[in-house]
């Protein structure tokens, strides 16, 4: 099995954690990736095995305007600082993967720059989608597609082979430069397909076990991974029901993802997280907060790739604000993060997770098996090389007594409680305390020991406030008030039908035929009406909708 399915993953988004200035004069007045090297150690200790990093190279504001693929953002350092940090992550067992920007390119991109300056004379005027007899908003007198609405994002065009080659050369750069491991793909979803093929025989070629995994939010996961494009991709879907399964307390949602996960290709490994740099942090999310618990050891027993975004590990909150993601994306440095990690349950929590499923293969290979699902319970089993291990979560505020099968086990322990077990008749009887779970690992079956974790996190409820919600502050908190119980317009029963293409339609047109082509496939749930209606962006929806069949 290749390492990055058996890794747990720490994403870090390093202009934030490193507190670059949020505009880059491109003048390198600190070497700030240096602040990173006292963390690796750190997450070395706690369990963690990779790490993605990222957006790291040259760019105007946030990243993800890339204007030199081959030069480390001066605000974060040099490219012997991103070689030397690497080169530490590996000596201490860690594998390293970049974030890869190769959908669009900042405006002092290169090519772009000569566009600018030559027009139709430039050389590479075909690099980019270009109506010269068009406008923008900089007034460049031409018009260019973009990402996302944005004109600082210029798309680039990813089937002239130029462009193919240029960015393969960067792929080819950076493994032999920095001896990068894998790559995230940002805006994956509306990569050209073919684009990827050839990023995917380069990734073959480069290095062994080279791995590329894509960010996709929406549609059939395996059109994006399968053997001829990506490894893997972001899983939006379980994201997703991981929160909102919690906070309206209905196991059945998790379940029912990872059904419909497992029915679209059961060999597909996702990425699996609870945040990262785009959405709320998890324990802002969770209405109740000692869910924290039974989310995270979901999020590291269930089928795919977990990974844990920088901070979260420590129950920090992140609240997403309207015009700016600062608040999700903190400077932290290494004397704060040394202050929060004493006694801390959430970091005890994650420490033991990462170091159970790095123990027991059949939490990274293990077929799934549904055991027990109700509401507020839910347990399933993860099976391979003749051992089950079996996993059990509960989200009620009270204990819960359950039953479920031993597999013929005799005896198991809680690899988190440290309690034993034996099983009567083929049944594994046990209790769960209010809002916690277990994960039982057969007796005489494992190489480890494990540690059992007093875990006490406070049971306690947020609400949102009136006066927060007067300024404006998007949360997915509502005030005594379940996500079931929202007023959201019925599905329609009929895809829209419109003489346009999709690219040509609005953002609310999009949403309403996404809305018709959901309700044709089966019943149309107030979570899936509040994904679609969430969803703002124009080329995320058209991927949505062209990914039916």
């Amino acid at each position: 099995m290749a390492w990055y399915n058996e890794s747990v993953f720490y994403h870090i988004y390093p202009l934030g954690m490193t507190g670059a200035p949020k505009i880059n004069d491109y003048k390198l007045s600190e070497r700030r990736l240096l602040k990173l090297f006292p963390f690796v150690e750190k997450l070395k200790n706690t369990g963690f095995s990779a790490i993605y990093i990222g957006p790291l190279f040259q760019s105007v504001g946030h990243g993800y305007e890339t204007t030199d693929y081959k030069c480390l953002d001066s605000r974060l350092g040099t490219n012997e600082d991103l070689k030397s940090f690497v080169s530490h992550c590996h000596k201490n067992g860690i594998r390293v993967i970049f974030d890869g920007v190769f959908n669009h390119t900042g405006r002092d991109f290169f090519a772009f720059k000569d566009i600018l300056e030559k027009r139709e004379g430039s050389r590479y005027k075909n690099w980019y989608n270009i109506n010269f007899w068009g406008n923008n908003s900089y007034n460049d007198g031409f018009s260019y597609e973009n990402w996302g609405g944005y004109d600082l994002l210029v798309k680039l065009n990813q089937k002239n082979p130029e462009v193919t080659d240029y960015i393969t050369d960067v792929i080819r750069f950076w493994v032999s430069e920095f001896d990068v491991d894998g790559i995230r793909l940002d805006a994956a979803d509306v990569l050209d397909f073919d684009f990827m093929k050839k990023l995917r025989t380069t990734a073959n070629e480069v290095k062994e076990d080279f791995w590329l995994m894509g960010e996709v939010i929406h549609g059939d996961y395996n059109r994006w991974a399968n053997a001829e494009t990506l490894h893997s991709v972001t899983n939006y879907h379980l994201h997703k029901a991981l929160y909102s399964g919690h906070n309206d307390r209905n196991y059945f949602e998790i379940a029912h993802t990872v059904k419909r996960l497992q029915d679209m290709d059961r060999s597909l490994i996702l990425y699996n997280f609870a945040d990262n740099h785009d959405v709320e942090r998890i324990y802002t999310k969770l209405h109740n907060k000692s869910h924290f618990v039974p989310v995270h050891i979901l999020l590291f027993t269930l089928p795919g790739i977990p990974s844990v975004y920088y901070g979260s590990e420590l129950g920090i909150e992140g609240r997403k604000e309207k015009h700016s993601d600062d608040s999700l994306r903190p400077c932290i440095p290494i004397e704060a993060y040394e202050e929060k990690e004493k006694n801390n349950p959430f970091i005890e929590l994650i420490s033991a997770l990462c170091k159970i499923r790095s123990s027991e293969k059949a939490l990274f290979c293990g077929e799934y098996k549904e055991l027990l699902l109700t509401n507020r319970q839910y347990a399933f089993s993860r099976s391979a090389y003749g051992k089950s291990v079996i996993v059990a979560v509960n989200n009620d505020d009270n204990e819960a007594s359950l039953s479920v099968s031993a597999y013929g086990c005799g005896s198991y322990t809680g690899a988190l409680g440290g309690e034993k077990y034996t099983a009567a008749d083929g049944r594994l009887n046990f209790t769960l305390k209010g809002n916690s779970g277990e994960i039982f690992i057969p007796d005489g079956e494992s190489l480890f020991e494990y540690t059992p974790v007093k875990i006490e996190i406070e049971n306690k409820t947020e609400k949102i406030t009136q006066k927060e919600e007067k300024n404006g502050i998007k949360s997915e908190i509502k005030e005594e008030k379940s996500a079931t119980e929202e007023k959201l317009p019925p599905a329609p029963k009929d895809a829209v039908i419109s003489d346009k293409s999709y690219e040509e339609m609005t953002v609310e047109e999009l949403q309403a035929v996404i809305l018709g082509l959901l309700a044709k496939n089966g019943p149309v749930t107030d979570r899936m009406r509040k994904d679609v209606e969430e969803n703002v962006y124009h080329n995320s929806l058209v991927t949505w909708a062209k990914s039916f069949r």
